[in-house]
């Protein structure tokens, strides 16, 4: 079983952050999104991986050969970027006739038994409940829970079942046929090819595709969505956590996970908080939050707030989204 992880894009909603690194290597609950991607699926026995690349893609790389040295990889550039769909076609030249798939898309942690969706019979594709399908590639069902059509954001869904970016694919030479048909033939839609268009000519041409239900997804486009899974994640793994020592008149509320050679001081921190390596918190009070590494936060309320690496904070009671190498002093 080989993997595709598209983590070409360009983050535009989790700016200012991703004016400075990629979105995949964006921190939630202590290590960057990529990483809690690539994690599960080594727990799920996957080795062989095919990350294809584009915006900041040397970060990506130097990211993927420090910390997992030990794994197959290899790493296509995608320039132009030109939808999902482009983007594991690019990676045709890397399947033989007898390879598996799974695509798991660079931007969305998944709380699901890989291992489960690894084994299935026949290909599938992840879907779950939502309130509003435009903004998804959506599916609609037939009585045994295959797939009967795919469509990529339609105005008018004829369900609510949204495709949440994991997919297993078992005839993948043929997917990377179908792929050439949408590039050859210059089938777009919103303008870029999709892998929804492929996986429904994929359909089309007889193949079965069944369904796996995903109950917790956690889409990290925006703040708000990152601070949630960083909730969620941190809730999640707090019996795994290490304890934070409550010394320097510092109280922990958890779940928080704090990084390397931190200096806390005179703060309450908690709960919800990931704190990256060697940054500094002195008289403050932090809850729900994601702070970067060698950053520097003194007289401080913060609630909701994402901080960069590097960045500087000197007094302040607000909700902000402060990107990397940023500094900003509101006690003068």
């Amino acid at each position: 079983m080989k993997v595709i992880i598209p983590v070409a894009g360009i983050g535009s909603r989790l700016r200012p952050h991703t004016h400075t690194q990629p979105k995949a290597l964006v921190p939630v609950a202590g290590k960057p999104i990529l990483a809690h991607i690539i994690d599960n699926l080594l727990q799920a026995g996957i080795l062989d991986f095919i990350f294809i690349t584009g915006y900041m893609s040397n970060k990506v790389e130097e990211f993927v050969k420090e910390n997992y040295a030990y794994i197959s990889k290899k790493f296509i550039l995608q320039e132009p970027r030109e939808g999902t769909g482009h983007a594991v076609w690019l990676a045709r030249h890397c399947i033989n006739e007898q390879d598996e798939i799974l695509i798991a898309l660079g931007d969305t942690i998944f709380d699901i038994d890989l291992k489960d969706v690894i084994s299935k019979k026949n290909s599938a594709v992840g879907i779950k409940k939502v309130d509003d399908p435009r903004h998804f590639g959506v599916a609609e069902l037939n009585e045994d829970a295959t797939i009967h059509s795919l469509a990529e954001k339609p105005m008018i869904p004829k369900s609510n079942l949204a495709l949440v970016g994991l997919y297993k694919v078992k005839e993948a030479h043929l997917l990377m046929k179908c792929l050439d048909e949408l590039i050859e033939g210059n089938i777009r839609n919103e303008n870029e090819f999709q892998l929804t268009d492929g996986l429904m000519m994929l359909l089309n041409k007889g193949v079965k595709i069944d369904t796996f239900r995903v109950d917790n997804w956690y889409d990290c486009h925006g703040k708000e969505s990152l601070i949630d899974t960083n909730t969620i994640l941190l809730n999640k793994l707090s019996h795994q956590l290490p304890m934070v020592d409550e010394k320097n008149n510092t109280i922990i509320i958890p779940p928080v996970i704090v990084g390397k050679e931190c200096v806390i001081s005179n703060s309450i921190i908690g709960p919800h908080v990931s704190i990256g390596d060697r940054t500094h918190i002195q008289h403050s009070i932090i809850k729900e939050s994601i702070i970067g590494s060698y950053s520097e936060i003194q007289n401080a309320v913060l609630h909701k707030t994402v901080i960069g690496s590097d960045a500087s904070l000197h007094g302040l009671s607000q909700s902000l989204n402060l990107g990397d190498s940023t500094e900003i002093d509101f006690s003068i």
